[in-house]
């Protein structure tokens, strides 16, 4: 083991000996590619289990049904018809109708059956022809339908009957479905019976502003978040600007507040509406005080772009707020990355809609479905890498490529038997940033507000936007001015500048400030800076204490047997280390575990316990209890292992840019099916395996023979690495200890 001088956020102390050699990482994003594994263990861009209808019920498919008896969201009466109509799959089907409802739970066809749901566009094409043409009756055209086609509608006083419906949930799914599909549309409960009529709301406003304006609105009030906003068009006249405000007020004014802003670029007035945070929904119909919410999951590819990032442009598209979206966990920005999402709101079909907007961000959306509930932190299994380092060269700065291959081979092989030192890696703390995360959450935890806001706008060198704004800010204290200096794709940062300028710079408006952000953007600063401590104490055990279990150490008492992943465990696995299990080696340095900072661990009962408390008092935090009240956070702390451990390593060293040309077509192909990306015709996992090369020659030895391949010459050569980690273990630590230097 090596101790070198402290690096700023991860130490230098390695676990394994071997020379390492030096390289560089994400030359280019697409050299590292990060695909979340899931809780079943497959990649996220393979059709998970999750993802597969569980039960022939239908209501599985809804996020608002429940699978109770027979419990069916299609109508009782047109179930048959629509079994008779599927009766035959068509390609890619299975001729099982819980196959097409998995695909979204606002198909009217679905929920409604075929037959009803004609009868209902039916209805509305002569409710909107009688509205074009006034003087045209609607009863008499719905008459002169109606012995037309010989249908059998239940139709009086300009009202359709879509069935009865007994179960509460059934009524819930196509009071939500109907109003997403036809804002002008109000659907009345009548005992168990819907019946949709035109709703009068909507044909006023539709007289006051365009259609597709009232049916936005109508959306938008429908969707019940407060603090969201909507905007009409831009008007020039006052009067009318007027007529639109007296009418909001007299039928929504319980429910939303109206404002006129006046768009000095664009010189108009504008009224933004926005929903009152605590004002009552107008009760549009006898179950919507009872409906559940709509979850949408989805597979999420981005491209140099943070989580965050990505999730706050997904919400200001949507229309709705960024803690509404929920995942298993942050990946990479300098990176292509696939992770699950689940989205709280939002339909399926309206998610798809917006999916070519979302594509000019790089930002790609696939397998979009339906599902129950949100997803949650840490509910994964771990992440599959497929990394390229480039520019391979020897410490020493020369030999030969062949010696370059064994000091890969010996350094890769270290790895996988004995793993890495488990720290958190650099991108926990902002890499590059002149203020690193960590200190901004040390002054959340000490709640100083102000100062914590400063430090979150220090700039970096340079005249880049961002950069200007957040200079700016600092020397005038102007959030107005600042806010429009922010480029719009800094979402954090324009978020708190917004309630900077609403609430003040004082302490109370910092606090609002910081409030202003979602709660897993709130809680990220002070677990980094729990973070850098826990890295620090995971350098300074190894150091001191040596490569074996110690008295005092915790450990994992049964590490796999339950179930328990790499990433971090709670309380009741834990076992203090005796004086007779350190002389009998009854536990490994693999099994022991290090607390992150919070108030429910304890702390190892041997000298880095005592370390941890004079750590927290040079910080001024000996007294600390983990909680920042203002900030509704509270830390209670886990425990992660001291080392970890790759899985399925495979590795190829390759000439120059050909290992990212291969890279690339191998990504495209794993991307789509779920598999490992392996080349052909190699055995990657031993020496034999490992290309060497002549000149402009890639050569494959598999011990039996060679095949060579002609590539381009290059300089350098770069090195291919595909493994999987397990939960909240960082593959750019792994390669420190393959390379024993920062990549």
């Amino acid at each position: 083991m090596t101790m070198k001088e402290e690096a700023p956020s991860v130490p230098e102390c390695y676990i394994s000996e071997h020379e390492g050699f030096y390289g560089t990482i994400k030359n280019f994003t697409r050299d590292f590619v990060v695909t979340e594994i899931d809780i079943h263990g497959q990649m996220v861009t393979k059709p998970s289990v999750s993802d597969v209808p569980q039960s022939s019920n239908i209501t599985e498919a809804c996020p608002g049904a429940k699978s109770e008896g027979k419990t069916n969201i299609i109508s009782p009466k047109h179930q048959h018809n629509l079994k008779e109509e599927n009766s035959e799959p068509g390609p890619g089907q299975n001729g099982d109708i819980t196959s097409t409802a998995s695909q979204d739970c606002f198909d009217l066809s679905i929920i409604l059956g075929q037959a009803v749901c004609e009868e209902l566009e039916q209805f509305t094409a002569l409710l909107r022809e009688m509205s074009s043409s006034p003087n045209d009756g609607v009863e008499k055209k719905l008459a002169n339908q109606e012995s037309s086609n010989g249908s059998e509608k239940k139709m009086a006083n300009q009202e359709l009957s879509l069935g009865s419906f007994p179960d509460k949930h059934q009524r819930a799914n196509v009071h939500r479905a109907v109003r997403h599909s036809f804002p002008f549309l109000l659907t009345v409960t009548n005992q168990s019976e819907i019946r949709v009529k035109e709703d009068p709301d909507f044909k006023l406003l539709s007289g006051l502003v365009s259609e597709e304006e009232a049916e936005d609105f109508i959306r938008f009030i429908d969707t019940k978040m407060p603090n969201s906003v909507y905007t009409f068009r831009g008007d020039d006249s006052k009067e009318h600007r007027t007529a639109v405000h007296h009418f909001l007020s007299r039928r929504f004014g319980k429910l939303v507040e109206t404002k006129s802003f006046s768009d000095q670029q664009q010189k108009t007035t504008a009224i933004t509406v926005r929903l009152r945070e605590k004002g009552k929904p107008r009760k549009r119909t006898a179950d919507d005080s009872k409906e559940e919410e709509v979850y949408t999951a989805f597979t999420l590819r981005k491209e140099n772009l943070e989580t965050l990032e990505a999730i706050s442009y997904m919400a200001a598209v949507l229309g709705v707020l960024p803690s509404d979206f929920t995942y298993a966990g942050i990946k990479d920005k300098r990176a292509v990355t696939y992770q699950s999402m689940v989205v709280k709101k939002i339909s399926p079909q309206r998610l798809r809609e917006k999916a070519s907007e979302f594509e000019k961000r790089g930002v790609v959306l696939s397998s979009v479905r339906s599902v129950s509930e949100p997803l949650h932190l840490g509910r994964l299994q771990g992440n599959h890498f497929d990394l390229v380092v480039r520019d391979l060269r020897s410490h020493q700065g020369h030999g030969t490529l062949m010696e370059l291959d064994s000091r890969v081979q010996e350094a890769v092989e270290n790895v996988k038997v004995k793993g890495f030192v488990n720290y958190y890696g650099p991108q926990r703390f902002g890499t590059g940033q002149s203020v690193q995360s960590d200190r901004i959450g040390l002054a959340l935890l000490k709640e100083e507000m102000v100062a914590a806001v400063r430090l979150f706008f220090t700039p970096e060198e340079g005249d880049d936007p961002q950069s200007v704004a957040k200079r700016h800010f600092l020397q005038t204290d102007n959030a107005k001015e600042a806010l429009f200096l922010m480029p719009m794709s800094k979402a954090r940062e324009r978020m708190m500048l917004r309630a900077l300028h609403r609430y003040g710079t004082g302490p109370e408006g910092c606090t609002r400030a910081w409030l202003s952000l979602p709660h897993g953007m709130r809680v990220f600063y002070p677990h980094a800076y729990c973070s850098r401590v826990w890295n620090e104490a995971a350098a300074h055990r190894l150091t001191t204490l040596g490569h074996r279990a110690r008295q005092g150490d915790l450990v994992w008492k049964q590490r796999r047997e339950e179930g328990i992943e790499a990433g971090e465990t709670s309380l009741p696995q834990i076992h203090v280390v005796t004086a007779a299990e350190e002389e009998e080696e009854v536990y490994s340095l693999g099994q022991v575990v290090l607390p992150m900072l919070g108030n429910t661990v304890k702390y190892p009962e041997n000298p880095v316990g005592g370390w941890y408390q004079e750590r927290l008092a040079r910080d001024g935090l000996q007294s600390c209890r983990f909680r920042v009240t203002p900030l509704k956070l509270n830390l209670p702390g886990c425990y992660r292992p001291l080392l970890a451990i790759p899985h399925s390593l495979t590795y190829r060293l390759e000439q120059g840019q050909r290992a990212g040309e291969r890279q690339q077509e191998w990504n495209g192909k794993s991307q789509a099916s779920g598999a490992v990306p392996q080349h052909p015709d190699t055995d990657t996992t031993r020496p034999g395996g490992l290309e060497r090369q002549r000149g402009g020659e890639s050569v494959q030895g598999n011990g039996e023979g060679e095949s060579t391949v002609k590539y381009p010459d290059t300089d350098t050569p770069s090195l291919t690495l595909n493994f999987d980690l397990d939960s909240s273990c960082y593959a750019t630590v792994c390669l420190r200890e393959v390379m024993k230097c920062d990549p």
